[in-house]
């Protein structure tokens, strides 16, 4: 990296570009970015035009073509970064008897150990679902440590909470760090569950704060409505509970075991997120990629989330603009890394290669 200048950017499975964003908060150049999905790229060209944008399956892209579309070098790349799909480690492929590294979707990190081989960056970040680090994905994950160790890179991970560090999302998700000269250290968490008998006191000693809650993710945000927007209704044949669920639990409200005069519901026969309500007071929980028409979280005036305040529940600018329809934007930012986390991580990697 010459003096003065950005550290330059390979973003590799680059979806809607939350990590990109965090990463361009944080003082990188976002030289490339890569991914198959043509609405994903378009998003990518309309909120990075100084980025070359790569639109294609990475097993057909060469990182030499790669390096040329950021006028770079092997050596050159201060920082490799991206998010494999995750379907094959995830916590629904476990329970249905996931092949792990042998799933065919699994050469996503294949290629990425194949990219970070041929451009030989200062250091590296790869994000992924927690359950990568799973003992039934251990084939997976001693792949790519073994993959990190014979390039010669120190690495070190840890399984994440955004919420700790100022995103109003619950949202575990498994972050790699490698570097070539010395194990990056992660930053610090900086919010704190005040519910869990922390008390004031400690939080100050501590310089922690409590978390971001989904109302002041909120905040500032306007809806004119006269009635609320049509594909904003749950209707079918369970919308009409959404009502009487209180914010903050979900269907579990209606099962005998939490005292419900007439249970719906046995317990634990849905999946969690299965009229799930958003309490006002806490952080959302993960924001689905794909919902089905009961999955939640649903908003505590008893109604779909909009895409601002999805956007703001994933720290994504306001005026970030999604290219696609509406079930295409879910995906997007859905499947999207909460811009804050890049932002954090991205800071504290930079002073360290500093």
């Amino acid at each position: 990296m010459k003096k003065g200048s950005k550290p330059k950017v390979i973003s590799l499975y680059s979806g809607a570009g939350g990590l990109d964003i965090g990463l361009k908060r944080a003082g990188f150049d976002i030289a490339v970015a890569l991914d198959f999905d043509h609405d994903s790229c378009e998003t990518l060209r309309a909120n990075f035009p100084d980025t070359a944008v790569l639109e294609g399956d990475i097993t057909k892209i060469s990182t030499k073509k790669i390096l040329e579309a950021g006028n770079l070098k092997k050596g050159e790349v201060d920082f490799l970064v991206g998010g494999p799909p995750c379907q094959p480690f995830s916590k629904s492929a476990f329970w249905n008897g996931s092949q792990g590294l042998k799933d065919p979707r699994a050469v996503t990190l294949r290629e990425y150990i194949r990219v970070l081989k041929e451009t030989k960056p200062r250091a590296f970040l790869l994000e992924n679902v927690f359950g990568l680090a799973y003992k039934n994905n251990q084939d997976a994950f001693e792949f790519l440590r073994g993959g990190f160790d014979k390039l010669g890179y120190e690495i070190t991970y840890q399984v994440v909470n955004t919420a700790e560090y100022g995103v109003p999302q619950i949202r575990q998700r498994l972050i790699i760090l490698g570097s070539q000269k010395k194990r990056l250290e992660f930053p610090k968490t900086t919010h704190v569950d005040s519910s869990k008998n922390v008390g004031s006191g400690n939080l100050f000693a501590q310089k922690l704060v409590p978390f971001v809650t989904a109302r002041q993710a909120f905040d500032g945000l306007r809806h004119f409505w006269r009635d609320t927007p049509k594909e904003l209704l749950v209707g079918g044949k369970w919308g009409h509970l959404l009502s009487e669920v209180p914010p903050g639990e979900n269907y579990l409200y209606f099962t005998r075991k939490r005292g419900h005069p007439n249970p719906l519901f046995e317990w634990r026969s849905r999946y969690w997120t299965f009229l799930l309500k958003l309490s006002p007071n806490k952080p959302s929980w993960t924001i689905q990629a794909q919902p089905g028409p009961y999955v939640g979280p649903f908003h505590w005036e008893n109604r779909r989330l909009t895409f601002e305040e999805k956007k703001r529940i994933q720290t994504f600018p306001d005026n970030y603009k999604f290219a696609g329809k509406a079930s295409s934007v879910q995906r997007q930012i859905g499947n999207a890394v909460p811009a804050r986390l890049s932002e954090v991580l991205g800071m504290a990697v930079k002073e360290q290669l500093a």
